[in-house]
């Protein structure tokens, strides 16, 4: 009996944290640069399956799961969809890659968010997003706009001219890519940083950037309205397991002899 309650508890919970996972991915589907989230569940407390002192084999003497619990959350980083804006300083990504920031105590964060904000400081003016981090260029230093500079324009592959005629590049926008951009670990706001599992930075190859045009979330409405149905169904299979459990275990606990 405790088996079968301990199941349907499982299920209960982690269905429940799956649903706050959709609600979070549909309330951000027009948050700019978002990418959606999925959970991985697997078995919870595993077990010998048929006759424990045997050795395991694929025909029989399975390890039993009993229950479900989060094995893991998933990113996915597939684009969203350009949206024009006809703003100089909102820049879009087109293929794998993030932007480079960094904040006031030299912390590296990465981003698909290209709308970006000029701050005044008494030094200069710096392109930065909208927290404050500042936008770096391909040798790791900040982007400053010179005092002259009028127009701001950004070519295909990441060069950014700060006056009309230029014929030569002000600094070029550092744009990076990762080996593996699941073991991203997520900062917030849609941020990221590096991590053992991400692997280090590398220059993105093959990229184009899009001024006047910002990412748009990645997330299917539709698919996130389906999945949300296939958990409430779990989520009330689960419900009708855990009250059948406890009905069965009042039944045994009235028995008389």
């Amino acid at each position: 009996m405790f088996e079968a309650t301990m199941i349907a508890a499982t299920g209960l919970q982690n269905q429940q944290r799956r649903l706050d996972t959709i609600a979070n991915n549909v309330a951000n589907v027009s948050t700019t640069g978002y990418k959606g989230v999925r959970l991985d569940f697997k078995d919870a407390m595993y077990t010998a399956g048929i006759t424990p002192g045997l050795p395991r084999t694929p025909e029989g003497n399975q390890m039993r799961g009993h229950g479900v619990m989060i094995a893991g959350t998933a990113k996915d980083f597939r684009p969203g969809i350009l949206q024009k804006t006809d703003r100089p300083l909102d820049i879009a990504i087109q293929g794998e890659g993030f932007f480079e920031l960094r904040d006031i105590d030299g912390n590296l964060f990465y981003t698909r968010n290209g709308s970006f904000n000029l701050s005044a400081e008494e030094d200069g003016v710096y392109l930065c997003n909208a927290d404050g981090l500042y936008v770096m260029d391909t040798v790791g230093g900040r982007i400053r706009l010179p005092d002259s500079a009028e127009t701001v324009i950004v070519g295909e592959d990441g060069s950014m001219y700060f006056t009309d005629g230029d014929e030569e590049p002000s600094v070029m926008l550092g744009v990076y890519t990762f080996r593996n951009l699941t073991g991203l670990l997520s900062a917030g706001n849609g941020n990221y940083t590096q991590s053992p599992a991400s692997g280090e930075r590398t220059p993105a190859g093959g990229v184009k950037l899009a001024q006047g045009t910002l990412e748009g979330s990645n997330v299917n409405l539709a698919e996130e309205m389906t999945r949300m149905i296939r958990t409430q169904r779990a989520f009330q299979l689960a419900s009708r397991a855990l009250t059948t459990a406890d009905e069965m275990e009042g039944i045994a606990n009235n028995m008389r002899r």
